[in-house]
């Protein structure tokens, strides 16, 4: 997995409780949701509603522990809210989250179940592999939506390739125009992240629901890789 996504060492002496789970897929399509799928979806989401009831979003673990990793390299979190924290925020707060596509269907339905971020990111554009790093301020950056180009602040942690292209910003708070899922995506690596104290097993439930949603709902995909990621174990394949 190594060869396609990695942390930088500096990352992980900051962030040793970081658990991850990757996926690199090819031959996906990403139609609209298939009514199986849009089914699955709104039921979880109606599950997911009465399980949090009137359970702040700071109170869980998952998320707090996001808003502390954020607040550790100079970012404000409730100012720039991670990626599960803004879609449970839309989630609790107009009572659903509107079908997209496949594959930002499979993606946001395992991120709202188990409460934590999860990233497809189209490979088309993707140079060599991605590291999660600090940032220096060179890198590019094209939002979504934008033409402009624009870098990251010096010091936030941010997705990155070997071209110095940044496909996530602020680790998982925003991801850009270019890596963004699209009509004509055909392979992806899909990332789900934690630092709370339940991270490792909660990232491993998340990677085998993408894996067995990805199998039922994308039956000519060809999952190239899965693996698992945890401080001091490293990387474990996962079946795939």
């Amino acid at each position: 997995m190594t060869a396609l996504f990695d942390y930088h060492p500096e990352v992980l002496e900051r962030f040793p409780a970081i658990a991850a789970g990757v996926v690199h897929t090819t031959g996906v399509s990403n139609p609209n949701s298939s009514a199986e799928l849009h089914q699955q979806y709104f039921a979880e989401q109606a599950e997911v509603i009465s399980a949090i009831g009137e359970t702040p979003l700071s109170e869980i673990p998952s998320v707090a522990a996001w808003r502390r990793a954020f607040t550790s390299f100079g970012v404000k979190p409730t100012q720039y809210r991670s990626a599960i924290e803004s879609l449970m925020r839309r989630l609790t707060k107009k009572g659903d989250i509107p079908s997209i596509s496949t594959l930002v269907d499979i993606g946001n339905l395992v991120s709202i179940r188990h409460r934590l971020p999860v990233a497809f990111f189209d490979q088309a554009e993707i140079v060599g592999a991605t590291m999660v790093r600090f940032a220096d301020g060179s890198e590019s950056f094209t939002d979504l939506g934008s033409s402009d180009t624009i870098h990251p602040e010096p010091g936030e942690v941010i997705f990155a390739d070997e071209a110095g292209v940044v496909s996530a910003r602020r680790w998982c708070w925003r991801q850009s125009g270019q890596s963004a899922t699209g009509p004509n995506t055909s392979e992806v690596l899909i990332t789900v992240e934690g630092h709370h104290d339940t991270a490792v097993d909660d990232v491993a439930a998340a990677t085998r629901d993408i894996l067995a949603l990805l199998r039922e709902h994308q039956p000519r995909a060809e999952i190239s890789s899965a693996a698992l990621f945890s401080v001091p174990t490293g990387w474990t394949p996962v079946p795939a």
